[in-house]
């Protein structure tokens, strides 16, 4: 299984040397208890590290620095316990190249009126410091969050949580390596695009590998080796051999492990966390990859077919967001179009990743009409019941566009017999009608990635961090 680092995130409170010592020490207190029980809460995925009461521009912008440079940090959480004046926070913010969010919150959830007085409202001002630090936030056009509400709020603590797995899925994104195993799929415009300015914009690499380097591995790997994983997949899948030979169906079977092998070695040697394959580049190849991807997609790496690795580097971003829950990639295959029952089947050839199925898992063994190579062995399965999103990444030239769309995910309800792959079916919540129509108006292409387990909201809060021009089909 695919892992990324321990990572954690700064809390840094705002305040300001007028108040005198007195109410600089409770400023800490107060924050050291929230901090306390917002790490307790259970519904935060990473800890927050309280870092300091921040009083002055220097020891703001040095914070801001130190959390740049220590690759355990993913982001910076903020809150005005005072007024904190916001012209002490220019320089740092400025400097800070990581996510931020704004937590606007109050000590006490409530005025309490028997005893206000001065002292209590200069120490509990967040509704005074709040306005102050996001205007300086605002001028400085900061890609920032906003989370609004107590601190004790369990939908706080899940914006929080959510807005984290954004930060971390930020941080990761600088890290994806893809390998494409051959190039994009001949005459087709939409896989295509710039992938320098994918690198400056989002930080992936993708790096390209004739298929004979991925036979090279494959010439590798031992008996010993596909038996063990045979095994394995025995106790996880049921094996439905059908028509075949025994034989026939084990051997196939076993090529596809063979294939899965040495893509794992592969990419975990040159630190890849996602990759591609076409089906008009299998020299040397008995099979196109099916069960192989799917497995690789199980554990967490990113896929996209026909060379096409912006989609796969968006789907292990994704999956990073989602901890590689319920989510993969994706092809708008056919509609249905009765009237009252409008939706859309997706599948693949062979790939759809297994963390979406809801059914049991089958390995099974067909004839595919394309790559003209032996029957690829591949898991097959149904989809999911949900709320769900849809989305796509497609270069225009000049930019980037990520278009999506919220869903209602639907397990099939009738049986395919002589479709042997995986299915998901979904409708768009704008309408079917409007959803399709606007997604071909925008441009989106026909790989996406799917998700039961990631929010529209930290989609959108990804696009607001990486400046990327975003389409929410609503």
């Amino acid at each position: 299984m695919l892992k990324i680092k321990d990572y954690e995130f700064w809390f840094v409170v705002g305040s300001q040397h007028l108040y005198g010592k007195e109410t600089l020490d409770a400023v800490k207190d107060n924050t050291v208890k929230i901090i306390d029980e917002l790490n307790k809460s259970g519904h935060l995925p990473y800890p927050i590290i309280f870092k300091a009461v921040a009083t002055t521009a220097d020891s703001i912008t040095q914070i801001m620095k130190e959390a740049n440079y220590n690759d355990d940090v993913a982001g910076v959480i903020t809150w005005m316990h005072t007024f904190s004046p916001a012209k002490n926070w220019i320089r740092g913010t400025i400097l800070l190249q990581k996510p931020l969010l704004h937590l606007t919150t109050q000590f006490l959830d409530h005025i309490p009126w028997d005893t206000i007085d001065m002292d209590y409202m200069n120490l509990h001002q967040s509704a005074h410091g709040d306005r102050e630090y996001g205007f300086i936030n605002a001028r400085l056009n900061k890609n920032n969050k906003i989370v609004v509400g107590h601190w004790k709020d369990e939908n706080v603590h899940s914006q929080i949580g959510r807005w984290m797995d954004v930060a971390v899925a930020y941080n990761e994104s600088f890290n994806i390596k893809v390998a494409r195993f051959g190039d994009n799929m001949r005459n087709v415009a939409v896989t295509d695009g710039d992938k320098i300015a994918a690198q400056i914009q989002f930080g992936w690499t993708v790096d390209y590998y004739g298929i004979g380097d991925l036979v090279a591995e494959m010439n590798q790997v031992t008996n010993q080796e596909i038996e063990a994983t045979y095994a394995e997949c025995k106790d996880q899948y049921e094996f439905v051999i059908g028509r075949n030979d025994p034989q026939y169906f084990d051997d196939h079977v076993k090529e596809q492990i063979k294939i899965e092998i040495a893509l794992r070695k592969f990419l975990t040697r040159g630190g890849y966390s996602a990759f591609t394959t076409n089906f008009e580049d299998l020299w040397g190849m008995k099979q196109l990859p099916g069960m192989a991807v799917q497995r690789l997609n199980a554990e967490g790496y990113g896929f996209a077919g026909e060379g096409d690795w912006k989609t796969a580097a968006l789907d292990r971003l994704v999956k990073i967001m989602a901890h590689n829950k319920k989510t993969g990639f994706m092809e708008d295959y056919t509609y249905n179009l009765s009237k009252g029952r409008e939706e859309i089947l997706g599948a693949h050839m062979l790939e759809v990743d297994p963390t979406l199925a809801s059914s049991k898992i089958r390995v099974e063994v067909h004839p595919l009409g394309i790559g003209d190579r032996e029957d690829p062995a591949r898991l097959v399965f149904d989809g999911s019941d949900g709320d769900a999103i849809n989305l796509t990444i497609s270069d225009f030239g000049d930019h980037f566009k990520l278009i999506m769309y919220e869903v209602e995910g639907k397990r099939p309800s009738e049986p395919a017999p002589n479709l042997p792959v995986a299915r998901q079916i979904w409708t768009p919540k704008s309408g079917f009608y409007e959803g399709v129509r606007k997604w071909i108006e925008n441009g989106g292409g026909h790989h996406t990635v799917f998700s039961f387990a990631v929010t529209a909201e930290q989609i959108e809060d990804f696009a607001k961090l990486t400046n990327l021009e975003f389409v929410n089909i609503k």
